[in-house]
């Protein structure tokens, strides 16, 4: 299995984007290892605690295969990777991780790490836009697209501080669309606010000291999501949009 490294700043914190197959199909995997259980909060997965956490590229045509049935999807996967599903949160994406934006802020002692992959083909500005499709049983259509943020820092983070920072993350995220002018595919007279397939994974440091209660906009550790959410938003949506 290839494997290509990203390097970052997190002490105790691997990242790197593995070349694989699954079900025959080339794919490519961004994998964040710990070395020890770490507790993360999944838009798609909920609240877990796990060693690893990820975001898969599928190709088009793989793609229509595991939407079909996606559940039967998040059971199979971790084993191409050879991890148990119990140790992995992942998220799955048609923005290849080929295009995967790096973007790490410090203050003091705090570091927050933004891994981000993005597509615009499925943009919408929420609460405008309507919707045409639900999930039934587990199964979805495919869309393209997708924004995709896996959000990491050194800090220790409570459950309301892990949620607070998808707000955060959410917020910057659809300050990256509007600076770029990022279109709704639906209503293209409007900014878009997301895609309708978003996901981010929030993961809690394991840095010695207080637990962090709160990552709102005016806490430092808020500053620190936003900023490195927003620039890698929009430097993943540009690599993969060009």
């Amino acid at each position: 299995m290839k494997r290509k490294e990203i390097k970052l700043k997190l002490e105790g914190v691997k990242a790197e984007v593995l070349y694989h197959l699954y079900e025959g199909f080339e794919a490519n995997t961004l994998l964040v290892s710990f070395g020890e259980k770490r507790r993360v909060l999944s838009t798609w997965d909920g609240y877990r605690e796990v060693s690893f956490v990820a975001n898969t590229y599928q190709p088009p045509v793989l793609s229509e295969i595991t939407m079909l049935n996606y559940n039967e999807f998040q059971e199979k996967f971790p084993t191409s990777l050879k991890i148990p599903r119990s140790d992995l949160t992942f998220l799955s994406t048609g923005a290849n991780m080929e295009n995967v934006a790096l973007c790490e802020k410090s203050y003091k002692e705090l570091t927050v790490s933004c891994l981000a992959t993005g597509g615009v083909g499925n943009a919408l500005r929420m609460g405008v836009d309507g919707a045409d499709w639900m999930e039934w049983d587990g199964e979805y259509i495919h869309l393209p697209g997708t924004i995709n943020i896996i959000l990491l820092t050194n800090a220790p983070l409570s459950g309301g501080a892990m949620a607070r920072a998808i707000i955060a993350a959410t917020e910057a995220k659809t300050a990256a669309l509007q600076d770029m002018d990022a279109r709704s595919s639906l209503s293209p007279q409007n900014q878009a606010t997301g895609t309708g397939t978003d996901n981010i994974i929030i993961v809690s440091g394991k840095r010695p000291g207080k637990t962090i209660l709160c990552t709102g906009g005016h806490t430092k550790i808020g500053e620190l999501i936003g900023v490195s959410t927003k620039i890698a938003v929009a430097e993943a949506i540009k690599k993969q949009e060009g």
